[in-house]
């Protein structure tokens, strides 16, 4: 008896053809990997000269049958359809030795690491917490040693809140989601693609090496870094019509026997996922919470279960990865403002809308908690070191200081010049830096609710800003930032480095205080002379910050500018022994696209004392 064949899983060239306008696409590809070598492929920086020591490009899969082709009309519009986020990775290690070091320490008469390599500037020998003309003369060494014990010690999200504490007998116990991804029925998993040798592998591989998390259009790949089969995945995912958008790993309940990730979509949806096990949970089932994109996803520090995804919308979500969902409405319970202000505040953005509160008692399905700060889209958030708050960056142009634990908005600053892309946290806690649409890097001083600098040199969009913690002092600061114009760009700031206008003190604006700010060091600080000018303060003590002109603010030029890639950078971090980057490649109009992942090597001479330094502190 003769038996057809199963029809093909993609539909043939002449198929796609057709739907993309005869442009011919070609199906799935394999990763590759090259070792480019000579002068264009080597960063030379002060500390001596970064070499690239291997591009790995990830394939893109075409698009499923099941998608529809999208037609864009309009030729300019700057948001990809369907929504895509290029090439963004997780890097996780099980090795205590991918730490990177504390800036403060118990001990801070010295330097924890780096000290004098990197200290290029007579100034830069006082301690960045120090304002030159200021009065007391800053806050001292030993003030600063108390930032360091506050570091890791903020209490729990929703503490004290009966309802979020489990009371089955599994408590406690390490779960895993309940669906297998292999043997899934599920309309939004297409395949799943699982390495034959992936036990022995995971056996054999070296226990200080990185794993790599990446996500790319439709696909979601797990790669071992260490691995010299680096180009084959260790398990790698296919979705049906959603973009994976954004990632994270949970690094409180990692171990070689157990990763939690949880996934962000275009759809809304959100997957958390156990590698390992290939098992999974599907949440916001049909946007049911919220039906926007999320743009950023991200565990909560020291929680096993809690994390906080941003939509587009505007809005900041806490899910539970065990709780089910259910169709939300705002809480009734929850209070609103009747007074006359209320209008003008919500226009200004200067309100957190608390649809449902981390402390209410119903508890038993999703959302644990829903913040509502705008209706503008949400492109980036991150934790401070210390756990107590958030910065939240958006396309309204608006970086927003956040205490999630008491759900209060803090501080407000305005952009330049368009929206926000991209944010971080200096190690100490001390400074936010942020990427924008005005091909800026902005340096933010919490404690002086002020900006510290602007730094120039790139030539369009800000995507991804981060700190190179192997790099830091307690006096000098390394960060890196990438873009839209292809280039990476290095930084060296310090405080006493920069020209800074004359401040004069201000009065203690009651809850609003300096005191109060993250970062703020001790009880006295100072503001720029034009700052008590340019903050609003609202009833409840949350300010927001106007833009301050140009020159009153000092420039940063970057110690290193070059361009690495032949598409838009998006993701950029850094490791004891190198640099790594990643590009978006939409592939418009062609026929393969590629996401790749750089690994640049750390100057010889500049790893070898960063190796004495960890042994010796």
């Amino acid at each position: 008896m003769f038996v057809l064949p199963p029809p093909p899983r993609y539909p043939s060239q002449t198929a796609y053809a057709m739907q993309n306008g005869g442009q011919h696409t070609m199906i799935e590809t394999n990763n590759l990997l090259s070792h480019p070598t000579g002068p264009a492929y080597q960063l030379v920086v002060g500390e001596g000269t970064y070499i690239l020591k291997e591009d790995l490009a990830l394939a893109t899969p075409p698009p499923h049958p099941s998608e529809a082709p999208v037609i864009n009309p309009n030729p300019l519009a700057t948001t990809p359809q369907p929504e895509s986020a290029g090439t963004k990775v997780t890097l996780l290690s099980f090795s205590s030795r991918a730490n990177p070091p504390l800036l403060y320490r118990a001990d801070t008469n010295r330097s924890s690491t780096l000290q004098t390599s990197i200290q290029e500037h007579p100034n830069e020998s006082r301690s960045s917490a120090e304002v030159p003309g200021s009065s007391d003369g800053g806050a001292s060494v030993a003030d600063s040693s108390k930032l360091a014990l506050s570091i890791g010690s903020a209490p729990a999200f929703g503490e004290g809140n009966t309802s979020l504490v489990g009371t089955s007998k599994d408590t406690g116990k390490r779960r895993k989601p309940k669906n297998t991804m292999g043997k899934s029925n599920s309309s939004f998993i297409s395949r799943t693609i699982v390495a034959e040798n992936q036990a022995k592998r995971l056996q054999d591989r070296p226990a200080n090496g990185y794993f790599a998390f990446a996500n790319i259009h439709r696909s979601f790949q797990w790669l071992d870094l260490s691995s010299p089969q680096k180009t084959e995945h260790l398990m790698k995912v296919l979705f049906t019509k959603g973009h994976c958008l954004c990632h994270d790993v949970n690094q409180v309940t990692k171990s070689p026997g157990h990763i939690d990730v949880i996934m962000g979509f275009s759809t809304g949806e959100i997957i958390w996922c156990e590698p390992l096990s290939q098992k999974y949970t599907r949440l916001n089932k049909n946007g049911i919470i919220n039906s926007t994109p999320v743009s950023q996803i991200k565990w909560i520090p020291g929680s096993e279960n809690l994390f906080l995804a941003a939509h587009m919308n505007g809005a900041l979500v806490v899910y539970d990865k065990e709780k089910e969902d259910a169709a939300f409405l705002p809480e009734e319970a929850v209070p609103s403002p009747n007074d006359g202000s209320f209008d003008e505040k919500a226009k200004e953005g200067l309100k957190i809308f608390i649809d449902k509160s981390v402390h209410s008692k119903n508890q038993k399905f999703n959302p644990v908690a829903f913040w509502k700060l705008s209706n503008q889209r949400i492109n980036a958030f991150a934790f401070s070191p210390n756990n107590r708050y958030i910065a939240v960056v958006s396309e309204d142009g608006t970086l927003r200081i956040i205490d999630y634990l008491k759900e209060q908005l803090l501080d407000l600053y305005q952009s330049y010049f368009g929206g926000f892309t991209c944010v971080c946290w200096s190690p100490d806690g001390k400074y936010v830096l942020t990427g924008g649409q005005d091909d800026l890097v902005t340096i933010w001083s919490l404690a002086e609710a002020s900006i510290v600098a602007r730094c120039t040199g790139h030539q369009s969009w800000v995507t991804a800003v981060a700190f190179d913690p192997w790099r830091c002092d307690d006096r000098n600061y390394r960060f890196g930032s990438v873009g839209d114009d292809c280039r990476l760009l290095l930084w060296d700031f310090s405080v006493g480095m920069l020209h800074r206008p004359k401040s004069v003190s201000v009065r203690q604006r009651g809850s609003g205080s300096v005191s109060s700010r993250p970062g703020a060091v001790g009880g006295a600080s100072r503001l720029r002379s034009n700052s008590s000018l340019s903050a609003v303060s609202d009833v409840e003590g949350s300010v927001r910050h106007l833009v301050e002109p140009r020159a009153n603010t000092a420039v940063l030029p970057p110690v290193m500018s070059k361009a690495i890639d032949d598409d838009p950078l998006c993701w950029l971090d850094f490791t004891e022994d190198s640099i790594i980057t990643s590009c978006s490649k939409e592939g418009e109009k062609l026929t393969l696209s590629l996401g790749h992942i750089k690994t640049w090597d750390r100057p010889t001479d500049v790893s070898n004392k960063s190796e004495v330094a960890s042994s010796t502190s």
